[in-house]
């Protein structure tokens, strides 16, 4: 059974409602100090912040959808039932940014349905920025319809990309692939959150993005929006894109193939 149009004019105003009060709290934390902790690795981090954003996106989507499934980055998924609807909720993406008063993080909302992503929500209040994409309806910035851009080639690029917490030990740790894509591209950024990367891509500022060893969290919104604002994204290997994945390529659509190549030929030699 579909989603009706009812349906998603509910979930949608839960997700943003959500996300400002997420957002709201954010900003709070970022004036009247906070405390920060470390997780299995030394930079990655979790703040008192973390936990009250996540802790208001929560008691709003279970106050409006006590049914539904909610997987968290901190709480993880929610001990209720099955059900075809998920909640997908990173309370404070780009976590590094806001314990060094870095103005770069957001609250990202994402809802599945049946295993499909079908609804993104992604506030940046530093900004007051909030990306929305609907599936089938298309993507905003407050409001305003967004499309990728129309940059055909990799030389002519602006790319971005993050490194996993892992980066420090692994070997797998992407620098070999920064170094061949800042050779080729117009300029290379690095944000620290993976959503605003997406959404970023989405409204035209970045031509192409890849990461490694994301979570669901991070890129179950940005998914949606870039895809309804014209994007494509795949894993390394070309297949179409799961946030359960281990490797994307997001891009305009214009240079992806060139991405790919790059990417082959970095994980070859």
């Amino acid at each position: 059974m579909a989603l009706s149009p009812t349906d998603y004019h509910s979930l949608t105003r839960i997700a943003i409602q959500a996300a400002r009060q997420g957002g709201a709290i954010l900003l709070d934390y970022a004036k009247k100090g906070f405390q920060i902790h470390q997780k299995d690795q030394a930079i990655n981090l979790v703040t008192e912040a973390d936990l009250r954003s996540e802790e208001a996106v929560i008691q709003t989507i279970r106050h409006a959808f006590p049914e539904h499934q909610i997987l968290s980055e901190e709480q993880g998924l929610q001990d209720i039932p099955t059900h075809p609807v998920k909640w997908i909720v990173d309370p404070l993406d780009g976590t590094t940014n806001f314990t060094h008063g870095f103005p770069m993080y957001n609250v990202s909302i994402g809802v599945e349905y049946e295993g499909t992503c079908v609804l993104g929500v992604v506030y940046d209040p530093t900004r007051d920025e909030l990306f929305l994409g609907q599936q089938g309806k298309g993507a905003t910035l407050n409001g305003t319809p967004i499309h990728v851009s129309a940059t055909p080639q990799l030389n002519q690029a602006l790319l971005v990309t993050g490194f996993a917490y892992d980066v420090h030990t692994a070997k797998d740790n992407n620098l070999k692939e920064f170094c061949a894509f800042t050779l080729r591209a117009r300029g290379m950024r690095r944000t620290g959150t993976a959503a605003i990367d997406l959404c970023y891509l989405a409204c035209g500022r970045f031509d192409g993005f890849w990461e490694l060893q994301l979570n669901p969290w991070d890129t179950a919104a940005g998914k949606v929006i870039l895809e309804e604002a014209g994007g494509k994204l795949t894993n390394y290997a070309g297949e179409p894109y799961s946030i359960y994945g281990s490797t994307l390529i997001a891009t305009n659509g214009h240079i992806h193939q060139e991405m790919a190549e790059v990417l082959k030929k970095c994980r070859q030699e």
